[in-house]
């Protein structure tokens, strides 16, 4: 039979170069009838079956070896129908032609994207399993605005690139393609030929779920099948207060909180659950952070070299697991806040760098587009659809995960065109600034999107530097952030800490400075992982003097932290005292809860947040002035500090001592408020915490003696390197 195209035309296809497979595979009107064209390597025979009439079957003529088959049916015109296919090895399979189907992402589609505002992108780009016309399978979607050709290669095709070549939907630089058959499970990439010629394969950026490291295949995915029950939760989150409620966040790190003691191997998301959840439950923590749980290839990056943007790490299992595991903290009232990592990405041949051939995501200047300190690339936020691309993965994870916050990671590096960079390695904005509009523009969206979208989520920066309005709403110019990171603080009060009491008077202001910027921003207070890795050894080991001394310190920075204004977040290992630094390939060191300090270390701090969950003045006004008020902070020479902490309610505050040095002292005046009974609610020197007992048993009565600015005082026993918190009774 003689072909119904030229043989330029099939060569084309065999070779996959031609850049519209669509105008010559398929059904194709011709004169006098119908041409159906199909490219099947694998095909021994093909033949056309009608699906409205499954007696009316058009054998297929095999125009050559390379699997080319071409058949013309005279007097009928387009019709819905199936190929009949037997393979070389006799396996029969009936299925409808992929070339046979319309277009599935729409010009309106297209057209937001490519402005970058199209909040649901994650709903047509990627691997979304559907039935059209009765036919179920996979419609495939990527940008890739400068490939020669895009195919869908996979397990399903023997990874053979000119079996599912993708058509170009107009000037979008979208490609598509529906291949009727696949379901979840089917892996996956994508083929790219780039304009130069060159052919290499990448994994779907979109992707909902990855193959486990070292395999860097896509998998075909149904985000939709999982049948959620936190609907409480839900509902709950929509109305609650995002400043005016207690946060006492623990941060965890799910490859080595715990694991399976036998073999040192991971434990699932559904081993996790449970355990986590009690732990935190146990300890009074109302979030967990988790460090990212988003597809990442290099186990020592902690998942902050990010190559799945829309994937759970399959470490710990699939994509339901990990919705199992978010919806188990929510029956049990706890949030979910993931890291999230949209300043950088890694260099995998596999990922996003040079997508199509071309600095795709990233810049092509290396002076814009590379973090030298990480070997990572920095995406291009000038780009629509880069920045459309991040804003989806944020948007799909709060709607499809349920995820309650996000922290978002390295903000100062995004804002700043000059972030750790020398002259010459940098190009000013234009306005010859160092900041980077593009991103500042970028955080904008994001976090005004996020918030109209999903009330009652939050959004954290890790934000280290002193620029204004992080946590300032965009519309009066800030970033829009529900909270920022308090850096100042953490780096302040752990370089006190390690000071020897001796001389802790000559660095008194470490103490207070804090509280000259405490309500510029809406404040975390963090002691995350970042302190206890690369040798700045863990929080106990920063501590000075002997064990005894270690362990008061430690009590008296947590209960110095959770009095503080702000709320509160604490690394793994660190509220049992763990001595050894973070190792993320080794389990938290439980078997340390043998030994008392450890142990009664963390029942100090369960009590710590349970007073500070049950005390609305330790959290109700974490933002203003109205919530602090400095009862003397003058006391250098003694190394003691008190302050008051405010609900709404005036009547509703306590009174918080510490005294910095192991030096007990008796007969200490403070003043106060009130001529009242004021009762001892947490002595971190108490026995039960591993101190030695020193305090003012059970509390204090208040005189009518004026001190300082106070009508009355209190005159009080300070336990050495200790806390007092005092709560008025007026029964």
């Amino acid at each position: 039979m003689k072909p119904s195209i030229s043989g330029k035309d099939i060569a084309k296809i065999i070779n996959a170069n031609h850049h519209d497979p669509y105008s010559i595979l398929g059904i194709h009107e011709i004169p006098g009838g119908v041409a159906v064209r199909a490219f099947a390597p694998e095909a021994a025979e093909i033949a056309v079956i009608d699906i409205h009439d499954r007696d009316l079957q058009y054998p297929m003529t095999r125009i050559n070896d390379d699997g080319f088959f071409d058949t013309i049916i005279p007097d009928r015109g387009i019709f819905a129908y199936d190929l009949h296919i037997v393979t070389y090895k006799g396996i029969h399979s009936v299925q409808r032609d992929p070339y046979s189907f319309m277009p599935f992402v729409g010009e309106m589609d297209l057209y937001l994207f490519n402005e970058g505002n199209h909040y649901e992108i994650h709903k047509k780009l990627g691997a979304h399993i559907i039935n059209v016309d009765g036919a179920d399978g996979v419609r495939f979607a990527v940008w890739a605005p400068n490939a020669a050709r895009v195919s869908v290669v996979g397990d399903f095709c023997n990874w053979d690139g000119r079996r599912y070549q993708m058509r170009l939907l107009g000037v979008s630089g979208v490609w598509e393609i529906f291949i009727p058959g696949l379901g979840t499970g089917a892996l996956y990439k994508f083929e790219i030929r780039s304009k130069s010629g060159d052919v290499f394969s990448k994994a779907d950026p979109f992707a909902y779920a990855s193959e486990l490291r070292p395999n860097t295949a896509s998998v075909v995915w149904d985000a939709l099948r999982y049948q959620w029950s936190d609907e409480k939760w839900m509902t709950k989150r929509r109305t609650r207060e995002l400043l005016d409620r207690p946060m006492n966040i623990y941060e965890a790190h799910l490859g080595s909180w715990a694991r399976s003691p036998e073999r040192n191997e991971w434990l699932t998301y559904r081993e996790l659950a449970p355990l986590l959840v009690e732990y935190c439950k146990q300890q009074r923590y109302t979030d967990i952070e988790l460090m990212p749980i988003t597809e990442f290839p290099y186990d020592p990056s902690w998942g902050y070299q990010v190559t799945g943007y829309f994937s759970p790490t399959s470490r710990f299992g699939a994509p339901d697991d990990f919705k199992y595991f978010v919806e188990y903290f929510h029956n049990h009232d706890i949030g979910v806040i993931i890291d999230w990592v949209p300043a950088h990405f890694p260099k995998d041949d596999f990922g996003l760098r040079r997508f199509d051939g071309t600095a795709l995501y990233e810049h092509e200047d290396w002076r814009q587009g590379e973090h030298k300190d990480w070997g990572t690339l920095i995406f291009n936020y000038g780009r629509h659809e880069v920045r459309n691309f991040l804003l989806s993965s944020v948007l799909f994870m709060l709607e499809y995960y349920h995820i309650d916050g996000i922290r978002v990671d390295a903000v100062a590096s995004m804002l700043y065109l000059d972030y750790s960079r020398e002259p010459g390695e940098w190009t000013p904005n234009r306005f010859g600034g160092n900041e980077n509009l593009d991103a500042i523009k970028f955080l904008q969206q994001l976090n005004v999107v996020v918030h109209e979208k999903f009330p009652g989520v939050v959004t954290l920066a890790e934000e280290s530097t002193s620029w204004a309005g992080v946590s300032r709403p965009a519309y009066l110019g800030g970033l829009g952030f529900t909270m920022k990171w308090n850096m100042g603080w953490m780096n302040d009060i752990l370089g006190y800490f390690r000071v020897d009491p001796v001389f802790r008077k000559y660095h008194h202001g470490a103490l207070t400075f804090a509280m000259l910027y405490a309500f510029h921003e809406n404040f975390v207070l963090t002691l995350s992982h970042d302190e206890v890795v690369h040798g700045k050894g863990s929080l106990l080991n920063k501590m000075p003097g002997d064990t005894w001394r270690k362990f008061a310190n430690l009590r008296l920075l947590f209960g110095y932290m959770y009095a503080h204004p702000g709320k509160k977040m604490i690394f793994q290992g660190s509220d049992l005292g763990q001595w050894a630094e973070w190792d993320h390939e080794k389990s938290v060191d439980w078997d340390l809860l043998k030994y008392a300090p450890h142990s009664r270390l963390q029942r100090y701090m369960a009590d710590l947040g349970e007073m500070y969950l049950q005390n609305r003045c330790m959290w109700e006004v974490d933002f203003s002035h109205e919530g602090f008020e400095w009862v003397d902070f003058n006391d250098s020479e003694s190394s003691v500090v008190s302050f008051m902490r405010k609900a709404r309610d005036s009547s509703d505050y306590m009174i918080f001592v510490f005294n910095f040095t192991p030096v007990p002292r008796h007969g200490y005046k403070i003043g106060a408020p009130e001529h009242v009974f004021y009762r001892e609610i947490l002595n971190s020197d108490s026995d039960i915490y591993y101190g030695s007992n020193t305090g003012n048993a059970g509390g204090v009565w208040a005189e009518r003696v004026p001190f300082h600015k106070w009508p009355c005082s209190i005159t009080a026993t300070l336990p050495p390197l200790g806390m007092l918190a005092l709560k008025p009774c007026r029964e």
